[in-house]
């Protein structure tokens, strides 16, 4: 009896694991979807009503824990819910090196010491499963940035014997599981970094703060952590993964590791060359696409920005990656890099380059905090606490990405093929303009800055004279008797066509009662005058 039932048991369990594979999301799954990326420590506070989190002081300059929690995240997933994001990516969750180093904390996630024990400083374990069911039970995907390039220690290295210098025994440290200097490649810090074996095999940091570079090829170390990160994505029902330092470890490993954790995986391959990112994208899903941000910036940071060369770049990409630029990560701001506002004054520069991640191939990707406009430079001052915006839902920003992820949620239910329709770019008979066909949204956008932009598209993209709608701005338009459009911004700001009719069944994206009879002769709506009046103050300041 005790036979059989052991092998009821066995078949249960295999049922469930098959049950849980099948609730998995897909990379099909994850292209529907639009990511919010918060770096747990700065994001909510646990236990701190909005009367009292926004005078928490946050010294960014001190480079040390500020108290953001899992706990907090979950009292505040509705901001981000309502403002279109349906996935959540969150810091690495394991311990990290505790106290300060002359390079700050490890409040950021990134100088994991024990893999196995949960980050305190974020919360308890439950607290991560707790957030992981809060998502869900919203229909919001939870993704985990994970880190295998290096672990850290407290302990000295000792750079002439090429170990730290452990009380008792020299080869021994204080990193878990990684226990002896062996599951290390040998020391050697990274000069080169076009010499790509030095890049995969030579250490991260100084001999201040070494990053010790974990043996990728090692197959017990591999082993280690592939059933490592199956028991992360099965403990906290992990959705995907986002993978730190991925051009500083092998390809190879990459391939099994990806396929051991059976969940979506996007990749940090920070580089400007889409020959070389390309091969990243053959052994997971997806990858930040840093090629494309390399040549987004400069493109709107002044109206001498080359939009040649980022319409150059996004096409290699559309090309050479495994997907397109399909599952790619689309982004303007992260926790690596200054913010963009903190690189331009104007407004309407900022507002054209924010629309870009929705409107791209890609997964649209925001930063905590860029909507609410904030403009911190490099790290570590772009690593603001978002309590002190007071979570405001009404800011220009918060209410724009809004309405974009509502849009591009349109378009999938208008168009089957809307995701897997290459952006197209087209003739604007003009200068300093973009026009980017992904039917059903035209997207217009301008380098010009605060000043006059005029595009004139005469593809027949729409009806003759089908009214279309601008999504940012609610103003609606008339396409011409061939069904291009002609207009202009005289604020130089973005705009997103879509035909009024792909509206109707959407009342909570430019209501009818705005779309009646606004034809583009109109005078501008009250949405576009503030819509303009608040650029012009947020310029100004």
């Amino acid at each position: 009896m005790s036979g059989r039932l052991f092998s009821y048991s066995l078949i249960l369990t295999a049922f469930s694991l098959n049950c849980l594979m099948s609730l998995a999301a897909t990379a099909d799954d994850w292209r529907t979807r639009s990511i919010y990326q918060i770096i747990t420590d700065r994001f909510a506070l646990a236990d701190k009503d909005n009367g009292i989190a926004p005078t928490v002081p946050c010294d960014t300059a001190a480079r040390d824990y500020c108290g953001g929690s899992w706990r907090g995240a979950i009292d505040h997933l509705d901001y981000i819910k309502q403002m279109g994001f349906d996935a959540v990516w969150i810091s690495p969750v394991y311990l990290n090196i505790e106290g300060m180093t002359p390079y700050g904390s490890g409040y950021h996630g990134y100088w994991p010491q024990d893999i196995y024990s949960i980050n305190q400083h974020f919360g308890s374990a439950d607290d991560l499963k707790n957030l992981s069911s809060a998502l869900h039970e919203r229909d919001m995907l939870l993704m985990i940035d994970v880190v295998v390039n290096h672990v850290l220690t407290t302990l000295p290295l000792n750079v002439t014997a090429s170990s730290f210098e452990a009380p008792h025994n020299s080869s021994a440290t204080d990193i878990t599981p990684f226990a002896d200097m062996d599951d290390f490649h040998p020391l050697c810090f990274i000069v080169d970094y076009n010499n790509q074996t030095e890049v995969e095999q030579c250490w991260l940091g100084d001999a201040t703060l070494p990053y010790a570079d974990v043996d990728t090829e090692d197959p017990n170390v591999v082993g280690t952590l592939n059933r490592w990160i199956q028991d992360v994505v099965s403990n906290f029902s992990v959705d995907g993964l986002r993978l730190s330092t991925v051009k500083f470890v092998s390809p190879q490993f990459w391939q099994d590791f990806t396929r051991e954790a059976g969940v979506f995986t996007i990749g940090e391959v920070m580089s400007n060359d889409t020959n070389y990112t390309s091969g990243y994208t053959q052994v997971m899903n997806a990858v930040l696409d840093y090629p494309t941000w390399y040549a987004l910036v400069p493109a709107f940071q002044s109206p001498e920005g080359n939009l040649s060369a980022l319409t150059t770049v996004v096409t290699q990409s559309q090309r050479l990656y495994a997907s397109g630029a399909f599952l790619t990560g689309s982004f303007l701001d992260n926790h690596d890099q200054a913010r963009f506002k903190h690189l331009v004054s104007d407004a309407a520069l900022a507002a054209n380059a924010a629309v870009w991640p929705f409107i791209h191939d890609g997964i649209p990707i925001i930063y905590n905090g860029q909507e609410q406009g904030l403009s911190g430079g490099y790290p570590p001052a772009n690593h603001e606490a978002i309590w002190t915006t007071r979570y405001n839902n009404e800011s220009a920003e918060y209410l724009a990405f809004k309405n974009l992820n509502r849009a591009r949620k349109i378009s999938m239910a208008a168009n089957t093929y809307f995701l897997t329709t290459p952006m197209q770019f087209l003739e604007t008979n003009t200068n300093h303009t973009l026009a980017i066909w992904k039917p059903p949204m035209l997207t217009l956008l301008t380098n010009a800055g605060s000043t006059s932009a005029r595009w004139n598209v005469s593809h027949k993209l729409f009806k003759p004279h089908q009214h279309i709608v601008d999504v940012l701005t609610c103003s609606v338009h008339v396409a011409d008797e061939r069904g291009g459009v002609t207009v202009e911004s005289p604020a130089g700001l973005p705009k997103v066509f879509m035909p009024v009719k792909t509206l109707e069944n959407s009342p909570d994206l430019c209501p009818a009662s705005d779309l009646s009879g606004g034809l583009a002769t109109r005078s501008i709506s009250w949405r576009v005058a503030t819509y303009v009046v608040t650029c012009f103050i947020l310029w100004i300041a």
